[in-house]
């Protein structure tokens, strides 16, 4: 294994973001904070935390970060007769970006 890879298998570099940012999350209230605010959300990896999310970001778009707030969902009990299972936990980040960088997912 890679001398740069942690113990809980994400890497931690600036050309490794695929390991930490997994997606967008694209909804009317996201894209009402792309519009007024200059914000993008992701679906970010849960044990990442803030500084290599915003690493990640600046690295993948080329692009000016002022701050990085985030949230972690815990994923519900869900039952199904008498068997009883549980949803992924999810970590979301919303990234504020410098006015002059935009970014879209539409």
């Amino acid at each position: 294994m890679n001398k740069d890879c942690k113990n809980n298998g994400h890497y931690d570099g600036n050309n490794a973001f695929h390991h930490v940012i997994l997606g967008s999350r694209v909804t009317e209230k996201t894209a009402f904070l792309s519009e007024k605010m200059n914000c993008v959300v992701l679906e970010v990896a849960i044990d990442s935390n803030k500084a290599q999310i915003r690493r990640s970001v600046e690295s993948a778009w080329s692009v000016k970060v002022l701050s990085v707030r985030t949230q972690t969902r815990v994923g519900r009990v869900r039952r199904r007769g008498a068997s009883v299972g549980r949803c992924a936990d999810r970590k979301i980040a919303i990234v504020q970006l410098h006015h002059d960088d935009r970014l879209s997912f539409y």
